[in-house]
């Protein structure tokens, strides 16, 4: 069996993509998040809200099972949060808590869980699929959290693979943009105030004039990057690159 664990599954991408898999009565899937929207026999539920780290530490043991029939596993960092949007200077020092925990800290953790369950497993395919954002490579003002929090997921994911490299654990690890997905994000982007996010009417604009993707079709081609990790020519890529 395929066993894949996916954060932030009860909507959007992560939703779309644990649906997909599911379609292949090879795959079972562990989805992590605080409510359950998945009915089936090979889908497991554990709830965790990322913005309670001495929760997350508490449960975190409970994600990762022993899977002695896998032949693949994969761990996927969906789960993200924008926070509020807003200049520094004029926001609560409680937001950047809450989005580098969300967006760094957990990911970070459930990373380090993963590898140390599992780089040492032979004769199976492993994977890390942390899902970043271009922002992280570059500012968008109002966005300074979210931004510098997903350059960061980009560097862990980097200095990840390098040293699974140096180990020989044969684990693929990867930062990957998925694009201009329509999702709640998106829909938040859109009520930003113009004063706090300067590109607010391009992102209305994108929706309007349907350059949105859908869900389901980022969760399409990012089930060709598990499938063909040949596909990224490096650590942080993007759905755009296949």
């Amino acid at each position: 069996m395929n066993h894949y664990i996916i954060t932030g599954a009860s909507r959007g991408l992560g939703r779309a993509l644990a649906e997909a898999l599911l379609e292949d009565e090879n795959n079972c899937v562990v989805g992590v998040s605080r409510n359950s929207t998945i009915n089936h026999p090979r889908y497991r539920h554990q709830p965790l809200d990322f913005s309670d780290i001495a929760g997350v530490e508490h449960n975190l043991h409970k994600i990762f099972s022993p899977f002695d029939n896998a032949q693949k596993l994969v761990l996927v960092n969906n789960a993200g949060v924008i926070g509020e949007i807003g200049y520094i200077g004029q926001s609560q020092n409680e937001h950047f808590e809450y989005v580098f925990d969300v967006n760094v800290i957990v990911p970070a953790m459930l990373m380090n869980m993963f590898l140390q369950s599992y780089q040492h497993r032979q004769n199976i395919d492993k994977m890390v699929l942390n899902i970043s954002s271009g922002a992280g490579q570059r500012p968008i003002d109002g966005w300074a959290a979210y931004c510098a929090s997903k350059a960061a997921l980009d560097m862990l994911s980097k200095t990840a693979q390098l040293e699974q490299e140096q180990l020989g654990t044969g684990v693929r690890v990867f930062s990957l943009s998925p694009g201009l997905i329509d999702t709640d994000m998106q829909e938040q982007i859109r009520d930003a105030d113009a004063d706090q996010f300067s590109s607010v009417q391009q992102f209305r604009d994108y929706k309007e004039t349907g350059a949105l993707v859908s869900a389901e079709v980022v969760a399409r081609k990012i089930i060709r990057l598990m499938e063909e990790p040949s596909l990224a020519q490096n650590v942080v890529c993007s759905v755009r690159d296949f």
